[in-house]
């Protein structure tokens, strides 16, 4: 088992309300039924408008011939429609989903992350702790208290190293390219200021920590360099990030690559696992399997959704947004739906900025559809809720690969099928 029993217990508290466990993972799977044909759903007016229009929409020649799509009744988890629902596709940043379902589960939503400063044979050593939020303002609070505690000891210089052995010598996941670094996505290091995308970024908040140290009156010779802090260093100094639910929000918000990347390490490491893209991503597996949600046709290589060998259907998309819309799941992955970008919000990957939810069939649905975005060269994907016109929430996935459309065209025409499962767009 890759869970801690920690992590399993908040999972079993969640689930008190269906206590059998084989009951609870049958609710769970139940919208795989409607992918195997196993059951056929009676629908209201409203979704059967939805279905109509989009049997009709999917066919948008901008959509290209290989589109995945389910939307489910959120309440009742009844299939609404589907096409393509079980087909294994590029999802691109849709992965993010699974990640933050894994990190919330084994971590928990209240987990930070820590850095510290430790002290010993006249070196200060910055330790990574796998926080991807961390700023220049912390690494001078930083300073501030380790300079306070060398002027106590007397000494008025020092060596500076990083430490950031908690993850392994960064490497490249299965379906990426060294062209990914560092723009799409930095090195994987457990030390980072600013979101620098920077090749080394354990050197570089090393830098920014030793220039905060010389502010401080305190003189730092020679470079600084990579090491291990030693068993007898002593802490002087120490910052906790923001609970790991603000994380990711901002994650999922803003589709950041980085702290998925990081949030896959940390996640494997509390799971006892090492802090590896293979690890990681299966200790990803080993949770959406105990939340009952189908593992077939999911191919996963890294947290972000980088790597084009990526695979899922948008069926399994959708059953991890409903998985985190029940309110059984609410303490520990409502901060999922909370994260998801709204329609038409400013700074969000849904913002007009990125020309989303701006035509005359989406513009309807703007601050009504709440969804994560999807986007690589060859896929683009959008999988959310909605409110629908029943008055229900709908959950949806529209995953879109190998169209030869302008990618703002399909992310228009994938607007336009949200609208759609929202009704405004009748």
């Amino acid at each position: 088992m890759f869970l801690s029993s920690s992590a399993l217990r908040r999972a079993a508290v969640l689930a008190v309300a269906v206590p059998v466990a084989g009951t609870f993972l049958s609710a769970l799977s139940a919208p795989a039924a409607f992918a195997a044909g196993q059951a056929t759903a009676v629908l209201d007016p409203a979704e059967q408008r939805i279905a109509d229009n989009l049997d009709t929409r999917s066919q948008d020649v901008r959509l290209g011939s290989t589109l995945g799509g389910v939307v489910l009744d959120a309440g009742s988890r009844k299939p609404v429609w589907g096409h393509g629902a079980t087909t294994a596709l590029m999802p691109a940043s849709n992965t993010k989903l699974g990640t933050a379902t894994a990190a919330l589960t084994v971590l928990g939503p209240a987990h930070r992350f820590t850095t510290k400063v430790v002290r010993g044979d006249g070196t200060l050593t910055l330790v990574g702790g796998g926080d991807r939020t961390l700023t220049t303002a912390d690494l001078t609070e930083l300073a501030r208290t380790a300079v306070t505690g060398l002027k106590k000891a007397g000494l008025t210089s020092v060596r500076v190293r990083v430490d950031d052995s908690l993850f392994p010598e960064p490497t490249l996941a299965t379906g990426w390219n060294d062209g990914y670094y560092p723009d799409s996505v930095a090195p994987v290091r457990a030390l980072v200021v600013d979101g620098h995308q920077v090749t080394d970024t354990s050197l570089d908040a090393g830098q920014v920590f030793a220039a905060a140290l010389a502010q401080q009156g305190v003189t730092v010779t020679g470079e600084v360099t990579h090491g291990v802090a030693a068993p007898g260093d002593v802490s002087v100094a120490s910052h906790r990030s923001a609970a790991l639910s603000a994380v990711v929000k901002h994650m999922l918000k803003v589709s950041d690559n980085d702290i998925a990347e990081t949030l896959l390490r940390m996640t494997a490491l509390s799971a006892g696992r090492p802090a590896t893209f293979e690890d990681g991503t299966a200790v990803v597996r080993e949770v959406l399997g105990q939340y009952g949600i189908s593992l077939a046709n999911y191919e996963i290589h890294d947290g972000s959704g980088l790597s084009r060998a990526n695979r899922i259907p948008a069926q399994t998309i959708a059953d991890i947004l409903d998985l985190a819309a029940d309110p059984r799941h609410a303490e520990t992955l409502k901060y999922i739906v909370d994260g998801l970008p709204v329609a038409g919000e400013a700074g969000s990957t849904l913002g007009p900025e990125w020309g989303r939810f701006d035509t005359a069939d989406s513009q309807c649905a703007v601050g009504k559809v709440k969804a994560k975005t999807g986007t690589l060269t060859g896929a683009i994907a959008l999988s959310g809720l909605t409110q629908a016109q029943d008055g229900q929430w709908k959950v949806f996935s529209f995953i879109e690969n190998d169209s030869t459309a302008d990618p703002a065209d399909i992310k228009d025409a994938l607007d336009g099928l949200a609208a759609t499962v929202n009704g405004c767009w009748a």
